[in-house]
């Protein structure tokens, strides 16, 4: 019985690892693509957790939600925040603390 256990245990944490990677790979991609959107620089190439948390989608089942986050710059200059927000492995929207004002993005606005 602890070989069942122990086996169900590492494969949980395998999925949990596998699926945190591929919305991580999204949230990458995503961030890239509203930065050449809102024609600002995206720095570094890479985005960072920063929440994850477990809440209900719209259809009420449970889902992972994480908000990655990341940096850009206008022109070379100052670094500004982005973030974005995950359902699962689903972008719910994009945040960018633009110094002219907050921009929220959606992901179909992305094409």
């Amino acid at each position: 019985m602890n070989a069942f256990v122990l086996t169900v245990l590492i494969a949980l944490v395998a999925w949990f690892w596998a699926a945190n990677l591929r919305a991580r790979e999204e949230a990458l991609r995503v961030s890239s693509l509203a930065c050449r959107a809102s024609g600002v620089q995206f720095l570094d190439d890479t985005v960072a957790i920063s929440r994850i948390g477990i809440g209900r989608d719209r259809s009420g089942r449970l889902s992972w939600q994480r908000v990655y986050s990341f940096e850009f710059a206008l022109a070379g200059e100052r670094r500004y925040d982005g973030r974005v927000a995950m359902q699962g492995e689903r972008v719910k929207a994009i945040h960018l603390d633009h110094p002219d004002g907050p921009l929220v993005i959606a992901p179909d606005q992305l094409g």
